[in-house]
């Protein structure tokens, strides 16, 4: 979901599942649970009342009572199910995409890789790399207080970081600007990037 529209639509659908979980729930819970300004729910929510999949009633001290109508049931259940479909398809294309820098790897003779970046498609690569001949033996991430993830340890930077042969970007949020910090750290043949990432 990288798309202004997908965004969107994951709003809609954490708000439709919101709703359909707890009817009294008011704007403000509503803004923290999605972490979003309480204008931007207090938006998203008129327009799935102008929609038709949300129905609103007064309830007794100044508070409003939210219900999904059979078209929000019906919205939500086809969120999900695109939801989930983009969600795999990520998840293949993101392993093709390690198991084909996995095989460069091989190919070198590279067998220790450092993973760059905390992240779902750090996890995918330490799943998929259990097919081949390879070992990760941690993951590089500055921005994170964490010590462990999907059971690697985890370094903030280099100096604590322990033998590599290779480091592969696996950084989702900025990862041009992770290479970019990653190439000034190491040399630009020893930094692999998978092309779901789409850097070249």
């Amino acid at each position: 979901m990288n798309t202004r529209a997908d965004r969107e639509e994951a709003l809609v659908l954490e708000l439709l599942d919101a709703v359909g979980k707890q009817s009294n729930v008011s704007q403000r819970h509503l803004a923290s649970d999605m972490g979003i300004a309480l204008g931007l729910a207090n938006s998203y929510l008129k327009r799935c009342i102008r929609k038709g999949f949300i129905k609103i009633s007064e309830a007794p001290a100044n508070r409003y009572l939210y219900y999904l109508t059979p078209k929000g049931f019906a919205e939500k259940s086809r969120l999900t199910a695109k939801y989930l479909s983009s969600s795999f398809a990520f998840y293949r294309k993101a392993g093709d995409s390690c198991m084909d820098v996995f095989q460069k790897c091989e190919a070198q003779g590279w067998r220790r890789i450092l993973l760059y970046g905390m992240s779902d498609l750090a996890e995918i690569a330490t799943l998929r790399a259990q097919e081949s001949d390879i070992q990760i033996v941690g993951i590089l991430d500055p921005h994170t207080e964490r010590r462990r993830f999907a059971g690697l340890p985890v370094w903030r930077n280099f100096d604590q970081a322990g033998p590599f042969d290779v480091c592969v970007l696996t950084e989702l949020n900025s990862p041009l600007v992770s290479y970019a910090q990653l190439t000034k750290e190491i040399d630009k043949e020893r930094v692999l990037v998978p092309d779901i990432l789409r850097l070249e």
